[in-house]
């Protein structure tokens, strides 16, 4: 008997479906793409209308022939890929290469079994001009990657490669560096006077200077600070007046892809690629025991804050029950201009399932984002907080009556905790957060108050902060860049490159990343523009509603472009770098040893190669002992570029591990923990030594 197959892309999402899917489906995982670009040639036929010459991946025969097999039974064929371009790309290439004469297309917002009816209830076809939108971005990429790139190994370095998306990110991190290379700090001074009424010295008020004589007051220097200082001695203190008034908060919008990353970012130090992975396991499917395997949260690639009906009453009934009605309110949240309206916003699929209830079944990093889904989810639907602001201006009379200047001091107390009581707003990295609020004093205007003290305080400006990735995204977000789906793509793939690398969780842009930026900035200039590159994601979006044809997109891309190529390759010169000297001497030379960029990294070379060959690599320690001679591990590469850690007394100590180790030791053997990469990218701990030890509790590095 002939049974309905559903193909999906993730083993992980086969396996959920399965299990609360009626029995008589089956349900495959096709693992992601089967079909792409050839990786030796370009793989477009340019000259005719950008035609593209697709080839099985490497490596999916096995996944194929499964298929082939399930296809033989099957009664009907439902492709439930990713509700996206990817996804729909996908089902696409799955319709081609199997042949499937009538495939039907279903989409899962949700991995849970009302979801998945719902949507075998309803199929359609697969999106053209979705697929056609994908086609058009692939292309495009592939065109800049396979014609820049040789430039770039005969100018510049071998093994460097050109990304259309990436460039402008890599931009942004090298004009932010040298604004701050160029910054010139700016003196300036505050003044605060601590003062008090009469009858009560401990209630102290902080009042800030803010004009003399009306006017605004900028404190430049020492001395304008303590003339200033001396015109105030002996000053009277009369509050001028105080104003009272209610401010509100409102709640924050639902998650969308890029605030999740930027809020996990922030609270969670979480990178940008570990957030997905964990939203990737959350959105795939958890077992809960009894309640069986669901999805948790919706689909983690969105840019809208829409939510549904049903999870807005669901979330009214929770708050109602649980806080009052008054912490409700219904609010529903703007989607942002320009954004993709198709998928809800990112929010738990049961608002029921509280993070207290999934403590014993989620790991802590699954956890820990689950809970900050959860919670901005219902505070987005709860009463706005309410704030008691207070004003107060003091004058200050000096003696000598030849001017007046005004101090302010400001404080607020919460008066309702509307969302508050679920939800607190964290300030931007980038951001100085401004001061807390407080209560001030009851002070009646008119009043005379007591001076404790006057306080100068020297300040400088501060240059433009570099780059963290939750700021990187915002930007790219903020600028049109990029798609929820290519955001984390984008922050790794530059990292991967060496154009840019972290210190402290901010970015800073390498020597080759400076290099590279700035050809392509001087020779390929719409590649870098930032109003371009949104203006191309714009046609992208036209393209996928119908409203564009995807080979006149490519076709008016490629003229202008296939110049700039032919200049640059005519007059561009060799790039030349300066190699970073480092105060050892050669061990078998004795001249000068520097530090140089190489295809796999920085390493340390003997000035007086070609004749003397000395090199080692360039130590990035683990602050992890080696068990065998108690050596430092230290990261590593390959020739291939695969990341592995090995003892730096090598080739004395053999001692190597592909996994990154960890400074904690197995509570079984005491051997060294690792923190394991799984398929799909989720992180483990395990024990070096022995995989079945129990190491739980343990947290993985994000």
């Amino acid at each position: 008997m002939k049974k309905p197959l559903i193909i999906v892309e993730s083993p992980t999402k086969a396996r959920t479906i399965k299990k609360f899917l009626p029995a008589r489906y089956i349900v495959k995982a096709s693992v992601g793409h089967v079909r792409d670009l050839p990786k030796s040639t370009l793989g477009v036929d340019i000259e005719h209308d950008f035609e593209p010459r697709y080839l099985t991946i490497k490596g999916k025969g096995d996944v194929i022939k499964d298929l082939k097999g399930a296809l033989k039974n099957a009664s009907d064929v439902y492709l439930a890929t990713d509700p996206d371009r990817e996804g729909e790309a996908i089902a696409w290439h799955l319709s081609e290469l199997l042949k499937l004469p009538n495939p039907k297309r279903i989409e899962l917002h949700e991995i849970t079994k009302e979801a998945a009816l719902a949507a075998l209830r309803s199929p359609h076809h697969i999106d053209r001009d979705r697929v056609n939108a994908q086609q058009a971005r692939r292309i495009l990429d592939r065109i800049v990657g396979y014609k820049i790139s040789p430039l770039l190994w005969s100018k510049v370095r071998g093994g460097l490669s050109a990304g259309r998306v990436q460039s402008v990110a890599v931009k942004l991190i090298v004009e932010r560096e040298r604004e701050i290379e160029r910054f010139v700090p700016q003196e300036y001074w505050s003044i605060t006077a601590f003062l008090s009424p009469p009858n009560d010295a401990e209630a102290v008020l902080a009042a800030a200077l803010l004009s003399r004589d009306g006017e605004r007051i900028q404190v430049s220097d020492e001395a304008q600070a303590t003339g200033i200082l001396e015109d105030l001695g002996g000053a009277r203190y009369v509050v001028d007046t105080v104003k009272r008034r209610e401010t509100r908060r409102n709640a924050p919008a639902p998650f969308t892809t890029s605030t999740l990353q930027q809020e996990a970012s922030k609270r969670l130090k979480l990178r940008v690629r570990r957030t997905m992975q964990l939203a990737q396991a959350l959105y795939e499917g958890v077992d809960l025991g009894a309640e069986g395997t669901q999805g948790l949260i919706t689909y983690m690639r969105t840019d809208s804050t829409r939510i549904s009906d049903s999870a807005k009453e669901a979330a009214q009934q929770y708050i109602v029950r649980n806080f009052g009605p008054d912490y409700h309110s219904g609010r529903a949240h703007r989607v942002r201009e320009g954004a993709q309206d198709a998928h809800e916003a990112l929010r738990p699929t049961s608002v029921e399932r509280t993070p207290e209830k999934l403590a014993k079944v989620l790991k802590r990093d699954e956890l820990r984002l689950y809970t900050l889904i959860w919670e901005r989810f219902v505070a987005s639907q709860m009463s706005a907080a309410v704030f008691d602001q207070t004003t107060v201006d003091i004058a200050a009379l000096p003696l000598n009556a030849q001017h007046r200047y005004t101090f302010r001091a400001t404080g607020s107390v919460l008066k309702f905790a509307g969302f508050t009581k679920v939800y607190q707003e964290k300030e931007e990295e980038d951001g100085k957060a401004p001061a807390r609020a407080r209560t001030l004093p009851d002070v009646p205007e008119g009043a005379t108050l007591d001076l404790h003290r006057l306080e100068p305080k020297q300040h400088f400006t501060e240059p433009p902060p570099r780059y963290t990735e939750a700021s990187l995204v915002k930007a790219l977000e903020e600028n049109g860049i990029g798609r929820p789906s290519t955001y984390s793509t984008i922050v790794e793939t530059i990292q991967a490159r060496q154009y840019v690398t972290q210190a402290e969780r901010r970015f800073y842009p390498t020597e080759i990343g400076v290099a590279v930026n700035d050809l392509l900035a001087e020779h390929f200039p719409d590649i870098v523009d930032l109003e371009f590159t949104a203006s191309m994601e714009d046609r992208l979006d036209r393209v996928e509603e119908g409203d564009e044809d995807w080979v006149s997109v490519l076709k008016k891309f490629y003229g202008p472009f296939k110049a700039e190529l032919e200049q640059a390759e005519r007059i561009l010169p060799k790039a030349q770098f300066k190699d970073e000297p480092t105060d050892e001497l050669c061990p078998n030379c004795g001249r000068p040893m520097v530090i140089k960029s190489g295809r796999f990294g920085r390493f340390i070379s003997c000035t007086g190669y070609p004749e003397c060959k000395t090199t080692r690599p360039l130590i990035k320690d683990t602050g992890v002992k080696c068990p065998v001679d108690g050596g430092v591990i230290a990261e590593r590469r390959s020739r291939k570029g695969r990341v592995f850690y090995g003892c730096v007394n090598y080739p004395k100590c053999d001692f190597v591990l592909w996994d990154r180790p960890l400074p904690q030791t197995c509570p079984v053997c005491g051997a060294l923990l690792v923190q394991k990469t799984k398929r799909g990218g989720a992180t483990e701990v395990e024990c070096s030594a022995d995989r079945t030890h129990n190491v739980d509790g343990i947290a993985a590095v994000s």
